[in-house]
């Protein structure tokens, strides 16, 4: 929690206005049963009603006032908590997006996006309610108890005996509850996972007709949610009545008493009636202070799982920028690989070169690590071992976003956002112009069909590209990686929905229009690498094979049992 206290350094005025504000209505609130006392001693009792009218004046004005120093809170208490809700929010979104391959999996997409919503709601709400309520109730217990007790003492011993027991129900309830408030939390995170994996995999799951086992699912994660809100809420709910009880029964005790004590001349009826309010400001405070407990507990437990995030190490940033491209442009040298999360290495021992303009081919069955490969050139995961170089260097010494500029990578699934098709391709370079999109379009034999398209540039992609096929989808991405020429291209498997005349045309347009970029093509595919220079054969995480199609025929069992299964008799021939 205390990490998150440097967002609220633009608020220190808001911090020690809005309590300061508050604590004069509690202090108006008060001096309220004082006035009513005195107007029935002294007003009603002595039938004085000009005493009756004037002090009900000083009410009237006590109540305004009071109004206007908890509208100024209230106003006070919003500034600061929703300002500081946002600064929250979009430093921990800047965040996320500075961390590493390797975090995002330690934590999780769904966990993310819940923190990132749900759990900052949570504390923004504890930092409102903090300004708006931690002064006043603890005040208002503390000042009606010395009221009280200047009233009389004697009589505020029924003060001391309520008290303490409606601490300890709220104690008992805070020890129970406590717990499961964290407990919920981790649920909420379960239910986000599901409804992510259900809404992103809608299609599939209709494929195979598992939409009634997983609603049955979600609603099993939200029946757990459930089971464990309503499980709170009834120990919650002891809380008021329990708590009402005792303050009534302690307002009982003390007219019970304190009409002896008006009898013998100790008390005034006024001072018995303001004794009875101070009863139930107490009372009540502590009710406010329980439910304050409540919301710090789920604000300080939101509050941790956002800390976790921030915990976080970013990405490794380094200062050099590439440049001088020399001739040997890609270097993996004994790279070795092991993911966070795994007991063992995805990647043994990989070595290889590439020199600049060349192609290299990537397959393997899979699982065999082709995209863990691709993933350690721009560095989206460092290597556990060996050194993987670019134009010279360590790709861990290269300030990140000036090495992903000068790369193109087309992920094995196509993703696209929500906007026209030119701001998609406006990724790599945002000034780019029509003509370099176009020129982009053609060389990914994606062209062909955005100009028959009504809108052309301007057409309107939905999210994920719902409203364009699967080999579209692939080729528009491959053209947004494209644009502005890349010194090094990355197709991780991103050509397995076009089909081979396409592939084909695709492969012949990057070596004439991109002839001087570096290509690395991982796919499943021979046809699809046959005329690379150099092509790496994986098998479960360790190189089998390094040279040409025509060498690895010979020399590579894995090569040509794969080239051997996908061709015919007679293709394999030729």
């Amino acid at each position: 929690m205390k990490k998150l206290l440097v967002f609220l350094k633009n608020y220190k005025k808001e911090l020690i206005f809005g309590p300061f504000f508050k604590l004069l209505e509690a202090i108006f609130e008060l001096i309220v049963p004082v006035v009513m006392a005195k107007i029935i001693d002294k007003g009603i009792g002595n039938n004085d009603s000009g005493y009756i009218l004037k002090m009900s004046g000083v009410i009237v004005l006590l109540g305004i006032c009071g109004l206007c120093f908890a509208l100024t809170c209230q106003y006070l208490a919003a500034k600061c908590a929703y300002g500081f809700g946002t600064e929250l929010r979009e430093a921990l979104y800047k965040h996320i997006n500075s961390l590493s391959h390797n975090s995002v999996d330690k934590i999780g997409t769904a966990s993310l996006v819940n923190r990132l919503t749900n759990d900052t709601n949570t504390v923004q709400n504890g930092v409102n309610m903090f300004i708006r309520l931690a002064v006043r109730a603890p005040f208002l217990v503390i000042g009606a108890a010395v009221m009280a007790v200047m009233i009389d003492l004697k009589l505020s011993l029924v003060f001391f005996i309520a008290a303490p027991l409606i601490s300890a129900i709220i104690f008992f309830i805070m020890r129970k509850t406590v717990p499961m408030y964290k407990k919920t939390q981790q649920k909420l995170d379960r239910a986000a996972l599901l409804t992510r994996e259900n809404i992103e995999g809608t299609r599939v799951i209709r494929a195979f007709s598992r939409q009634q086992e997983q609603i049955n699912e979600f609603n099993k994660a939200v029946d757990e949610i459930s089971d464990c809100s309503i499980s709170v809420g009834k120990i919650s709910a002891i809380l008021n009545p329990v708590s009402f009880m005792i303050m009534n029964l302690g307002i009982v005790a003390i007219i019970w008493f304190g009409g002896i004590r008006i009898d013998s001349g100790s008390l005034m009826q006024g001072e018995l009636i303001a004794f009875t309010n101070y009863m139930t400001q107490i009372l009540l405070a502590l009710v406010v202070v329980a439910n304050l407990i409540v919301t710090f507990t789920k604000a300080f437990a939101s509050a941790n799982r956002v800390s976790e995030v921030f915990e976080l190490a970013p990405e490794k940033n380094g200062t050099e920028h590439p440049d001088n491209f020399s001739e040997n442009i890609i270097e993996f040298k004994n790279v070795s690989f092991r993911y966070e999360s795994a007991g063992e290495n995805s990647l043994h021992n990989i070595s290889f070169t590439l020199k600049r303009g060349e192609m290299l081919g990537i397959i393997g069955g899979t699982g065999s690590g082709k995209s863990t490969i691709a993933s350690l050139i721009p560095c989206f995961y460092p290597a556990t071992e060996g050194e993987v170089i670019v134009s010279g260097r360590n790709v861990k010494t290269y300030n990140l976003d000036s090495l992903r500029k000068i790369i193109g990578i087309v992920p094995q699934k196509a993703v696209l956002f929500s906007g026209t098709l030119r701001e998609n391709m406006k990724w790599r370079n945002e000034s780019a112009t029509d003509d370099e999109i176009i020129s982009a379009l053609k060389t990914a034999q994606a062209w062909e069909f955005v100009e028959k398209m009504s809108d052309g540039l301007d057409t309107y992609i939905a999210q994920g590209g719902r409203n364009l096929s699967g080999g579209q989808k692939q080729r528009i991405s491959i053209a947004r990686a494209l644009v502005n020429n890349p010194e090094i291209i990355i197709l991780d498997d991103s050509t397995s929905a076009l089909d081979y005349a396409t592939d084909l045309k695709l492969r012949r347009a990057l070596q004439t229009d991109m002839k001087n970029s570096t290509v690395i093509m991982i796919s499943q595919r021979t046809t699809s690498l046959k005329d690379a220079d150099k092509i790496i054969v994986m098998d479960d995480g360790n190189s089998v094979g390094i040279g040409t199609h025509d060498e690895l025929l010979k020399t590579c069992e894995v090569y040509h049992e794969i080239y051997s299964s996908q061709m015919s008799k007679k293709e394999g021939e030729k």
